[in-house]
């Protein structure tokens, strides 16, 4: 049960699954209140994905957004990896309830006051790059020299030239307000390197099963767990990918004359998940797969 102060875990994964728009009002102060906490710390932070979109396209948070994008990168404008629990604590003392995620990509927490979630990501070079969900790598070299823009009645950072990271995240018509963007950002994964992440030795496969909009099983769907790779159902409806971590991924499934991406999908390496459409909608559901006990 979400709490009324909307600042618990409960609220954060909810805002997972039921993404709604950000509330300007509200996101203005928190966005200053991260700086305030940060720049003391000695973090130099950017704005990042959405949160970048708006500030450099609109000037304003985009108004289907639905958190505020932060980012730094390991390695980089001084940042350690051992200044970075501390920002987690500050965060904490502020009123936010912070969950901690970290892989050999990121150091990442959700981050979640009055129903307001704050998604800042400490990212890992990897070969000259960073990981951007879902399997877009985009040159560190964006991050070395970052630009200050105005936002929000005040002074922020965003990638330097942020229209070079903006296209790599979003494609050539970033600058096109669009609310249906998944397709646009999917088309960016095939473009990019390939996937520098593999399963562990011994690592369980994740299954996904297929079915229809009457719960029949569906053989020869095709599933593809983007930037990882793509196969067909068998014939009890069900295919298998190696995924890297428990992680969220973006899965597209295909069959007849049905299609629907699901931009955003929390996946355990070894379970088992369900997927059923809904034939009223083909676009925009999230955390739609159901794991099977």
């Amino acid at each position: 049960m979400v709490s009324e102060s909307g600042s618990d875990e409960a609220a954060l994964f909810k805002s997972y699954g039921n993404l709604q728009p950000i509330n300007a009002e509200l996101a203005k102060p928190m966005l200053k209140e991260a700086k305030e906490i940060l720049d003391p710390l000695g973090i130099l932070f950017w704005l990042r994905q959405g949160t970048c979109l708006g500030a450099v396209r609109d000037q304003a948070f985009i108004p289907w957004d639905d958190d505020i994008d932060l980012g730094s990168v390991i390695g980089l404008n001084g940042l350690t990896e051992d200044m970075i629990a501390p920002v987690f604590d500050a965060f904490r003392e502020r009123g936010y309830y912070v969950n901690v995620e970290s892989n050999d990509r990121w150091i990442a927490a959700g981050m979640m006051k009055a129903s307001t979630r704050i998604d800042l990501t400490f990212f890992r070079i990897i070969d000259d790059s960073i990981f951007h969900f879902p399997f877009i790598w985009i040159p560190a070299k964006l991050f070395a020299n970052l630009k200050e823009i105005e936002f929000m009645d005040g002074k922020y950072l965003v990638p330097n030239p942020p229209e070079e990271y903006l296209t790599a995240k979003y494609g050539p018509n970033w600058i096109t307000p669009k609310e249906d963007y998944e397709q646009d950002v999917l088309d960016q994964v095939a473009k990019t390197p390939v996937a520098k992440t593999t399963p562990m030795p011994g690592q369980p496969s994740t299954k996904i099963r297929v079915l229809n909009v009457r719960e029949e099983l569906v053989s020869g769907a095709e599933v593809s767990v983007v930037g990882l790779g793509e196969a067909n159902t068998d014939d009890n409806g069900y295919v298998e990918f190696g995924l890297p971590y428990n992680d969220f991924y973006a899965v597209v499934i295909k069959f007849e004359n049905h299609e629907e991406i699901l931009y955003q999908e929390l996946l355990s390496p070894g379970a088992s998940y369900t997927y059923t459409p809904d034939a009223s909608v083909t676009n925009g559901r999230l955390m739609v797969l159901s794991e099977e006990k």
